[in-house]
């Protein structure tokens, strides 16, 4: 069976994120892409390999903007202002992008060299910001982890709806981060 006209991988790929971003990830089915294009399902392997194939390209995809918007996020910037850009960035990434979000946060099997080389690219960002107050590679690599928890904590709890209380997010998040950028200056001295 040859390929529909007009259908092509970018083109499935715009429409799976559609439904990630508006329905959920879990909701990203060959049956619920088909059916934005009127087509059967078994017509889309012309084009991918099955689910699986769908939900890595869609890894790798929301891997490589979150990428791209956090280098350019950082550029220019160091210390607190580029730890709140990466923040900020992060936390659009995940409102613009919930269903993309989600399909980036478990880390890739060893042998999706594509999905590790921008996981660590990724983490290689965090790590060289934080290294600009002074932390060597295994400090910085502890306090990666802790930022990022921090971006992550307040991505998955508002797309949960976990913050009930009407202050605002966004000042919560910034207070959270001056506490933690308090505490680099501590870090150095804890091991």
């Amino acid at each position: 069976m040859s390929p529909r006209i007009g259908l092509d991988l970018p083109t499935i790929l715009e429409a799976a994120t559609e439904i990630a971003d508006t329905q959920g990830f879990d909701q990203v089915t060959l049956a619920a892409i088909a059916q934005k294009f009127n087509i059967r399902p078994p017509s889309l392997y012309n084009h991918v390999n099955g689910l699986q194939g769908i939900r890595q390209l869609l890894k790798l995809h929301g891997l490589t903007i979150l990428h791209s918007n956090l280098s350019q996020a950082v550029q220019g910037k160091n210390g607190d202002e580029a730890v709140h850009a990466l923040s900020d960035v992060y936390m659009a990434f995940a409102r613009m992008h919930p269903g993309l979000y989600e399909a980036t946060i478990p880390a890739p099997e060893v042998e999706d060299q594509e999905a590790v080389m921008l996981g660590e690219q990724i983490v290689r960002i965090f790590i060289e910001v934080l290294q600009t107050y002074g932390l060597d590679q295994e400090m910085s690599i502890h306090a990666t982890r802790g930022l990022r928890s921090i971006c992550h904590g307040f991505a998955s709890l508002e797309q949960q709806g976990g913050f009930g209380i009407p202050l605002d997010l966004d000042l919560s998040q910034k207070l959270v981060l001056n506490s933690f950028l308090a505490g680099l200056q501590q870090m150095k001295n804890l091991l």
